[in-house]
């Protein structure tokens, strides 16, 4: 199966005349945005356009076709690479993310499969045990999950699962998980 590509990312920083640490003198440093992409939530370097100057959690297109805002993706950085202004607005990002995507994320509780005989997908979210993965599974067989607030209605207990898939992307993000269910990996 071959992986799709991000085509819109959400701004996390921009740094109009590069980063600090860059050594070189003024005239050489380019523009720098670091985003967090749309769909499956990779963390990218971009350079703007001459002349463009871009806003945290602007959306803007970085697929395939014609670009108005972003000249190229330098490529993936790891957590460790971003900016002390990103680390502060990811979580808030990718919430935002979430909100706006509600449907994709009460379909993972609804289309959730065992990884083996032992591990359910489920089971990776923090806070989650096989306790709670069984209430889960054997309440969407009677009616799949419509909204966050159904899975919290119907699910005795739960932790609000819009926090723990937010928890469980930064904890892919920071590469300390195996299995990843919504970050494309390095």
């Amino acid at each position: 199966m071959e992986k799709s590509k991000e085509e819109y990312a959400v701004i996390l920083d921009f740094l109009p005349n590069g980063y600090a640490f860059d050594e070189r003198p003024m005239y050489m440093k380019t523009a720098v945005a670091q985003a967090i992409g749309r769909e499956h939530f990779v963390l990218l370097e971009l350079v703007p356009k001459k002349g463009i100057h871009l806003q945290l959690y602007e959306e803007v297109y970085i697929g395939d076709g014609k670009r108005d805002k972003v000249h190229h993706i330098v490529g993936k950085i790891p957590t460790s690479k971003l900016t002390r202004t990103a680390k502060s607005e990811l979580e808030f990002v990718i919430k935002d993310i979430i909100k706006k995507n509600e449907k994709r994320f009460t379909d993972f509780f609804n289309n959730a499969r065992p990884l083996s005989t032992r591990m359910h997908q489920i089971e990776l979210l923090p806070g989650v045990g096989k306790k709670h993965m069984w209430e889960i599974i054997n309440t969407r067989e009677e009616k799949p999950f419509e909204s966050f607030e159904d899975i919290k209605k119907r699910v005795k207990l739960m932790p609000d699962p819009e926090k723990l898939i937010v928890r469980r992307i930064i904890q892919e993000l920071e590469g300390s998980e195996k299995h990843t269910l919504f970050v494309d990996g390095f």
